[in-house]
């Protein structure tokens, strides 16, 4: 995995965490997706919790150097936000919509991000 792309991944991780983001994993989905090599799961309580995780990523990877969000979908609502930052993918859901969607399982096989 290419250096960058490995430390702004570990920088999101760590930004979502900062700001109480539940149960944070991130999958290589590289080998089975042609979009995108990295996807981080993570949730919030509320919506204003779901908000802080996704500013404070965005801000942690610019202080760190790290891409900008190419697109944001689902701040409207604060159900699910999707942010692309090319080479990986923030997911940030409440509790519910994490559930339904179930991405955890949906990518159990794939490799998970270690520090």
């Amino acid at each position: 995995m290419d250096a960058d792309v490995r430390r702004w991944v570990e920088v999101a991780i760590e930004a979502a965490n900062d700001k109480l983001g539940q149960r944070t994993e991130a999958y290589f989905v590289g080998d089975v997706m042609g979009i995108t090599d990295w996807f981080i799961v993570t949730s919030g309580n509320n919506p204003r919790q779901v908000r802080a995780i996704v500013d404070n990523v965005e801000e942690e990877l610019f202080l760190s150097d790290g891409p900008k969000a190419v697109r944001v979908e689902g701040k409207e609502t604060m159900q699910w936000v999707l942010a692309d930052f090319g080479a990986f993918v923030l997911h940030v859901f409440d509790e519910e919509n994490r559930e339904y969607y179930d991405l955890d399982r949906l990518w159990s096989d794939v490799p998970k991000f270690s520090a």
